[in-house]
């Protein structure tokens, strides 16, 4: 009988052992599954994280204007060879503009290039004899074309025209136009002081057809078409109403201070590019000029003439 009693406390001991053992160790599986961060460390890794976007947020930013301005110059270049292919065919550039009969509407030298930018059948529904407002030329008014537009700018499809008043300012509404970002050369007068408007000695310009063989300069030191952004004056592919605020400069532009200047006047050139803006070269070619370009040199740049 004692025999008996040892054996079975032996066994019953050995059996609560080995029971005791798997609820520790349940005890320790579940105290291990409800670890985590402590306050100090959550903040550490906070930190971490929010450093690392810091630092990743610019570059991304960056790496984006990067592809924005190399589209944008891409877009000139095509204008370019548009200009090349017209001066070929033509033997001259476009005017800057041009009137129909009745001289109160302005056509943009963006029109007769559009044939060689691929927009034909957008060429064709123009018509140049009749004033823009007619109902004829109303689907070409609404036509926003993005190779016109930088994709760097903040700006509407189209825009809302206004008369100029005698003494200063916007009147009452005219028309809805397309916006564009390129206009031409005018040189260093403004497109819009009075009318007749000043002869330009840029290479866009009114009333005179300029050849390459102009360009006295040489086509690879000569600007002919530059950037705008719509918040320094909204311009247009197409064309304006003779009557609306800053008719001439919504096609072309002057370079007379700097680009990007903050209080120059609306028919300068400006670009949301950082440090300055692009333009196109008689040659073709496509550079960024700076900001803090010499006035002197920025506008030799613009005329025809060498000096």
């Amino acid at each position: 009988m004692p025999q008996g009693l040892v054996g079975f406390n032996a066994v019953t001991f050995r059996s609560q052992l080995r029971c005791g053992t798997r609820v520790m160790q349940r005890q320790k599986t579940h105290v291990r599954t409800r670890s985590g961060f402590t306050v100090l460390e959550l903040l550490v890794t906070c930190g971490i994280i929010g450093m690392l976007i810091s630092l990743i947020l610019p570059a991304v930013g960056s790496a984006r204007e990067t592809a924005r301005q190399l589209q944008c110059k891409n877009q000139l270049k095509q204008i370019g060879i548009a200009l090349h292919c017209y001066h070929d065919n033509q033997g001259c550039l476009p005017a800057g503009w041009q009137f129909e009969a009745s001289r109160h509407s302005l056509y943009g030298w963006m029109v007769p290039l559009l044939p060689y930018l691929e927009q034909r059948s957008l060429y064709s529904i123009i018509d140049r004899n009749l004033l823009l407002e007619h109902p004829a030329n109303q689907q070409a008014c609404l036509s926003s074309l993005a190779g016109f537009l930088c994709p760097s700018d903040i700006s509407d499809p189209t825009f809302i025209l206004y008369e100029e008043l005698p003494t200063g300012g916007a009147g009452a509404p005219i028309m809805e136009l397309p916006t564009a970002n390129y206009v031409g050369v005018y040189g260093t007068v403004e497109a819009d002081d009075g009318f007749p408007p000043p002869l330009g000695d840029g290479s866009l310009i009114y009333s005179q057809t300029i050849r390459f063989t102009h360009l006295q300069q040489g086509l690879s030191n000569t600007i002919v078409v530059g950037e705008r952004t719509m918040s320094m004056v909204p311009s247009t592919w197409l064309g304006v109403d003779a009557a609306g605020e800053d008719a001439a400069c919504r096609l072309t532009g002057s370079a007379m201070t700097s680009p990007n200047c903050k209080l120059c006047d609306e028919c300068e050139f400006s670009s949301r590019h950082p440090g300055g803006t692009s333009f196109l070269w008689g040659d073709g070619h496509v550079g960024f000029v700076s900001e803090s370009i010499d006035s002197t040199t920025y506008r030799q740049m613009a005329r025809r003439s060498a000096r």
